[in-house]
């Protein structure tokens, strides 16, 4: 069939926005007829059965349904998803068939693409906003760099929202539930002239927290968020199409609620000097010293110019966005003044493509594209020394608690003393540190598919991608606290040798029997008092990037491609085989914890500047006290999924199902260190399973679906991990079922016109590791405590739906209230402490809605 009537609404860089619809009950009928899907996964529109790919859709009306207000709650409709909010309101994970990347560091490239109308979203804080006005929302399972680049490499999600109409229309909704949540929406469209059409939407979303913090007596948890958008979507000529997207949205809340897994020893230490945290994880009840703020503005437009001549179409979007985060976070979660954390970051973007796509009536069909991305990041950010850190610290270094508390000279003291630091220096400067980060990323990439069509029903795709990627990063960090500036071992060889040897190159002038006799003693903590000292050493120094030795660039290019195989047994029923690759470029540790690698530099034992051998970084005179190694960057990731699927629509039943064998070689692993974060390279990822999605519709008003997902991961090869050698392991988070099915019926009172409309929903995923360990609690238990989740949720909505646009309705997320640990980390600051995110609790309100 002719498809140029629908490309042009194709999106940026293989993203997807909505077909053309001139009002806005005729476009929901387009899209939504006889079970009959119509998506733009591959940039051509087809229907959902007729798509060779592994796809999830769900509609504008089951988000209405299923009171779906935004992405974190599209993983209980689409169980190859997940996602997860951690720390911030900013701090989102999106997880596909296992592969995704947190995004609480704005150096890492996203695994997961999350497009809103067809422009890309490079950071999840800028897809976070409610979703007013969405037609459909698809779920693209597995690589798919070949249309998408380098941001697809474990799938793609893209939000697709009803474009301006040509008749006047609307609609308005308000709700209201518990925790006093009210929720206001409302969107408005029609005609300027004959040739342009316009639409407004908003939103307004505010509720009270559901957690307490107790000794403040203050809410977290809340939400209070608005966003607005308006279009205009201009017709010159029949061939020609303009649509302009103007949004901008607003979240300023108080997130993220902080519970206890396990107290560790330090909890003696807090509770002496008055502070408290809570271990009844589920309790919704927690303490901190000060109340969060997490403040997000996210605005931008796009411009997207169609022009179709029949046999070919032109399509070029333009976008620029903005991002703006800051949150002030109490990182200890306790109520005793430990340590804060802020961080204020902007992020600016530029995109343009342009592309070409057939329409012959021919066997031969292509597109080809251009795609140029633009981006700029920077961070400044900072730990301030809370009031009770040192007292803390000093009980815990073995000081009396009575003269700590009464401010007599202790265990610091003497350390200040004998290091010759000044009286009341350790712990007790405004900051820990501070730090100034940037990072400037230019892309560009071709690519294109050709299908051939020797037979009718019988398709062969052959696709390419090339993409040339740069990076150019800055990073600075000032480290306030003395002691963490005192190499230990250094500083008893100076002592032991009366200060004779005060720099390596006294040290390495020793004969070779002295430097083994001076380190023997000074690595021995039955001889150097100093070792245990090291505890309490969180931010040495560091090393600014780019320096003599590193440049603080990374260029990446990958030619990635798809070869593909689809056929229409008959007209109910197509199969399908694939291979594609995928690529993701070299990510950058923009946190704390970057350090030079292993080729740079080696320490020398204990740290040992003057023990250590000669490097890079060294022979430059670049080495600062306790400098250790790391990574600034991880290297790209390199993808390839072999996928068989099959796609079948029969009246009153549709099933689709997909095998695939997909692996990663190099992921990028990322893992949480408490107040920075690891970034390497995993040798080889893998997984194997299925998808399986069913749709029944046994009689008129009633319709059953059923999706389910089987995961079977592998560490195929992760020597390096901060956890050690986790070749041969499963990868924690990664449940090995999920499922999501519903009910629906629709019960029509006659000729009415009337609808009462019921909806049931289960979300499920099967008892878990929720990691593969915690890099400090784990390795003092031996590895003998890995916490785990199952997930069951239950949702539920009933709406009266009157012919005259009136609904009114009532809805429960997660019904039965099932509690489950989200994720769980090393305490900060607390040796022996776990911490970790509690679920939601459930969720009910009412809901009254006007369609005009």
């Amino acid at each position: 069939m002719k498809i140029t009537k629908f490309l042009t609404a194709t999106a940026l860089g293989g993203l997807m926005s909505a077909v053309p619809a001139y009002a806005q009950d005729v476009q929901d009928e387009e899209f939504v007829d006889d079970n009959v899907i119509i998506v733009t996964a591959t940039k051509r529109a087809q229907s959902l059965q007729e798509t060779p790919i592994s796809v999830s859709v769900t509609t504008g009306e089951t988000l209405e349904a299923a009171q779906i207000r935004d992405v974190l709650d599209l993983q209980t409709v689409t169980p190859s998803l997940r996602v997860s909010q951690l720390q911030t309101s900013s701090a989102s994970t999106f997880i596909i068939r296992g592969f995704g990347n947190g995004d609480n560091n704005f150096g890492i490239e996203p695994s997961v693409g999350v497009f809103i109308d067809g422009v890309f979203r490079s950071r999840s804080a800028a897809a976070l906003s409610d979703l007013p006005n969405v037609q459909r929302i698809e779920v693209l399972n597995g690589p798919q760099s070949t249309l998408f680049g380098k941001n697809a490499s474990a799938g793609v999600i893209s939000v697709i929202t009803r474009e301006p109409q040509f008749e006047f229309g609307g609609a308005v909704e308000a709700s209201y539930g518990n925790f006093n949540s009210v929720v206001l929406k409302a969107d408005v469209t029609g005609p300027i002239t004959e040739n342009i059409a316009f639409s407004v939407d908003g939103s307004y979303n505010r509720r009270d927290g559901y957690s307490t913090i107790i000794n403040l007596d203050e809410e977290q948890n809340d939400r209070n968020r608005w966003s607005a958008r308006g279009q205009l979507l201009i017709e010159p000529t029949p061939d020609l199409r303009i649509r302009a997207i103007a949004d901008y949205s607003r979240i300023d809340e108080v997130c993220c609620q902080v519970s206890t897994v396990v107290s560790g020893p330090v909890t003696g230490a807090l509770n002496l000097v008055g502070g408290q945290l809570n271990t009844d994880f589920f309790s919704d009840e927690v303490f901190l010293n000060f109340v969060p703020t997490n403040e997000v503005d996210n605005y931008g437009g796009s411009i997207q110019v169609d022009w179709d001549t029949g046999p070919i179409s032109v399509t070029s979007i333009t976008s620029y966005r903005e991002l703006k985060n800051f949150f002030l976070s109490d990182i200890d979660y306790t109520s005793a003044s430990l340590a804060t954390e802020t961080r204020d970051q902007d992020v600016e973007t530029f995109t343009q493509e342009i592309r070409i796509t057939s329409d012959f009536d021919g066997p031969i069909n292509f597109l080809l594209g251009g795609f140029y991305f633009d981006e700029s990041i920077s961070q400044d950010s900072a730990i301030q020394n809370g009031s009770d850190i040192r007292d803390v610290f000093e009980i815990l270094a073995g000081g009396n608690p009575a003269d700590v508390l009464a401010g007599l000279p202790s265990v610091f003291n003497g350390v200040e003393a004998g290091l010759g630091l000044p009286q009341e220096s350790i712990f007790n400067t405004p900051l820990l540190t501070s730090e100034q980060f940037s990072m400037d990323n230019t892309s560009w990439s071709i690519f294109g598919t050709v299908d051939f069509e020797p037979l009718d029903g019988l398709v062969f795709t052959g696709g390419f991608n090339y993409t040339d990627d740069s990076k150019d990063f800055a990073l600075a960090q000032q480290s306030f606290d003395p002691l963490g500036q005192v190499n230990l071992v250094d500083a008893f060889i100076v002592g032991a040798t009366a200060g004779a040897v005060t720099n390596r190159d006294q040290f390495q002038a020793l004969p070779a029997a002295n430097q083994a006799a001076l380190l023997a003693a000074a690595t021995d903590p039955t001889v150097n008092p100093l070792i245990g000292l090291a505890a309490f050493q969180f931010q040495p120094p560091f090393v600014t990037i780019p320096n003599a030795v590193e440049d603080g660039r990374t260029n990446d290019d990958k030619f990635t491609y798809l070869l593909r195989a689809s056929y229409e047994i008959s007209p109910e029923v197509n199969v399908y085989a694939s291979y594609a690759t995928g690529f993701k470029a070299s990510s950058i540790n923009l946190s704390r914890d970057s350090r030079p690698s292993n080729a740079d530099f080696t320490a020398g034992p204990g740290g040992s500047t003057f023990a250590a051998p000669s490097s890079p970084i060294l022979d430059a005179g670049l080495a600062v006290p306790n400098l250790v190694t790391g990574s600034r960057f991880a290297g790209p990731e390199e993808a390839e999924v072999y996928e068989v699927g099959i796609k079948a629509q029969w009246p009153g039943i549709g099933v689709n199902l997909a095998l695939f064998d997909q692996t990663i070689e190099g992921f990028q692993s990322f893992a949480f260190t408490g107040t920075g974060f690891a970034l390497r390279n995993a040798g080889e990822q893998s997984v194997q399973g299925f998808e399986l999605d069913v749709n029944v519709q046994p009689t008129d008003g009633l319709v059953f679906t059923f999706a389910m997902t089987h995961l079977d991961p592998l560490f195929d090869d992760f020597p390096g991990s901060v956890l050690g050698d986790l070749t041969g392991a499963r990868p924690g988070g990664i449940p090995a079922w999920a499922i999501a099915t519903s009910a629906t019926y629709t019960h029509e009172f006659g000729a009415s016109g009337n609808r009462l409309i019921t909806r049931v929903d289960f979300n499920h995923e099967s008892n878990t590791d929720i990691n593969n360990g915690l890099p400090e609690f784990n390795t003092n238990v031996g590895n003998t405590e890995i916490f785990r989740r199952e997930v069951n949720l239950v949702n539920a909505s009933m709406t009266l739906a009157l012919d005259n646009g009136l609904e009114v309705g009532v809805y429960a997320r997660n019904l039965l209230d099932d509690r489950y640990i989200a994720t769980v980390f090393d305490g900060v600051a607390q040796s022996g402490t776990v911490s970790g995110y509690p679920s939601p609790p459930r969720t009910y309100g009412g809901v009254v809605r006007f369609k005009f």
